[in-house]
């Protein structure tokens, strides 16, 4: 099904279409706005600062996010970046004492609109974002997706990140335990 999408960049043209997507499920968890691993992180402390503070960088170029669509409507994304541009991810503490050399790019949140969710979106999302990181260099990507294979059904808001057999799809690998059910995954584009 995979076919049937195509991607672009978030940027201030492609804003509404994002803001659609936010708006018709809820904010997304709540209202983070895909601001988590952002700098700021939700330091603005309220859905419309995260609304306002994703807008800001959107219009400054400093956020790395495909969008994928169907049949003209966005449907989801993946947000990547550098790790400057995103330092918050989950697990940091865990994360930091084994990090021998950061990543030239990191693979933050994947999100799927509620009525498109198992049809393949994520997939696309992340061949979408891997093609952006292939265009600007390539290097070493790191991704920190859920372990699902041997663990109890879970709610699906713990997949913000990715299941880890999406990644292994595109060569990603362990490279080490940062939670009970999140790993660091690598690869080289």
């Amino acid at each position: 099904m995979t076919d049937n999408y195509t991607t672009r960049p978030l940027t201030p043209e492609t804003w509404d279409d994002f803001a659609a997507l936010v708006e018709a499920n809820n904010g997304v968890w709540g209202g983070c706005w895909c601001m988590g691993l952002h700098p700021e992180g939700f330091g603005a402390g309220s859905r419309e600062g995260n609304r306002e503070a994703k807008l800001a960088h959107t219009e400054r170029r400093s956020v790395h996010q495909v969008l994928v669509y169907a049949d003209g409507a966005c449907v989801g994304w993946c947000q990547y970046g550098s790790p400057a541009e995103l330092p918050n991810i989950k697990n940091l503490k865990k994360y930091a004492p084994g990090v021998v050399e950061l990543p030239d790019w990191r693979i933050g949140c994947i999100f799927t609109g509620s009525k498109h969710r198992g049809q393949g979106v994520a997939r696309a999302a992340v061949a979408g974002a891997l093609d952006e990181i292939r265009a600007a260099g390539g290097g070493t990507v790191e991704a920190y997706p859920e372990q699902t294979v041997e663990r109890p059904p879970q709610r699906g808001a713990f997949l913000h990140t990715g299941p880890e057999e999406l990644y292994a799809e595109f060569g990603f690998v362990r490279d080490r335990q940062i939670a009970k059910w999140r790993w660091v995954m690598r690869t080289r584009t």
